[in-house]
């Protein structure tokens, strides 16, 4: 998991800027929609909305919004039907991306995709090209402060996680095999482990190393692929230098 709490970092100072300009909502929004039609609209049978949800109360997404979006997806209310793609493709210098987006319309979303890559120097690629540098896997975020990490990192492994990484200066980062995360979720707070976040997510199996320039580089497609309001999230193979991260996450 080495690089992978940097990009944690700076994905959550990002997630926060976002909120406050209200750019999330619209991609929560869809991600409840698209969980509420796999799985239904009770949160107690459809763990993948509930963890959607959670996700729209830490942005302060008002109730009547997630109500609205559930309704929607459920046949309470008309809406766009979204569905879920995953486009591969590489930045500059051979960096692996992974985009998932939830569109109501694939030839508008390719379109858009592709031409972020070909302005950043990178390239669309073929389905499988670089999904298979990648693996699914459940995330729970903590607070470092205010917690041990070892007793975090302790009590994580003895409710099944598969691993911790506890070198992160603002949060201490909990593995999960993809099914066993509503598990150790629970254990850790019936353990009194202040869970920041939990979700299903992607990670690179190992990173490569990109130089000053390149990373500048591949940060920027990140970005602009994640301000598209269609991709819910972006992952790269890339580890980011200490003084670029520096900069992006000060």
């Amino acid at each position: 998991m080495s690089g992978h709490s940097k990009w944690s970092t700076i994905k959550r100072q990002k997630g926060a800027n976002d909120a406050r300009r209200g750019a999330i909502f619209t991609k929560v929004a869809r991600e409840i929609s698209v969980a509420a039609r796999a799985g239904g609209g009770d949160p107690d049978a459809n763990y993948r909305l509930r963890l959607a949800m959670d996700k729209a109360r830490s942005v302060n997404m008002p109730l009547e919004n997630i109500k609205r979006a559930i309704e929607k997806a459920t046949g309470g209310g008309e809406g766009e039907m979204y569905e879920e793609v995953v486009y591969e493709g590489y930045g500059p210098g051979g960096v692996a991306i992974l985009v998932e987006a939830a569109t109501d319309n694939r030839n508008r979303t390719a379109a858009e995709v592709r031409a972020i890559f070909a302005k950043a120097g990178g390239q669309l690629a073929g389905s499988g090209a670089v999904a298979w540098q990648f693996e699914p896997r459940g995330l729970i975020t903590i607070p470092a402060r205010g917690q041990d990490p070892d007793d975090v990192a302790l009590a994580a492994i003895d409710a099944g996680a598969e691993d911790v990484d506890t070198t992160g200066d603002e949060l201490v980062e909990v593995y999960t095999t993809p099914g066993g995360l509503e598990q150790v979720r629970k254990a850790l707070d019936a353990a009194g482990v202040a869970v920041e976040h939990a979700e299903s997510t992607m990670v690179a199996k190992s990173t490569i190393t990109v130089d000053e320039q390149r990373a500048r580089q591949n940060l920027r497609l990140v970005e602009s692929l994640e301000d598209l309001d269609d991709v819910q999230r972006v992952t790269a193979n890339f580890d980011i230098p200490e003084e670029i991260f520096a900069e992006v996450a000060g």
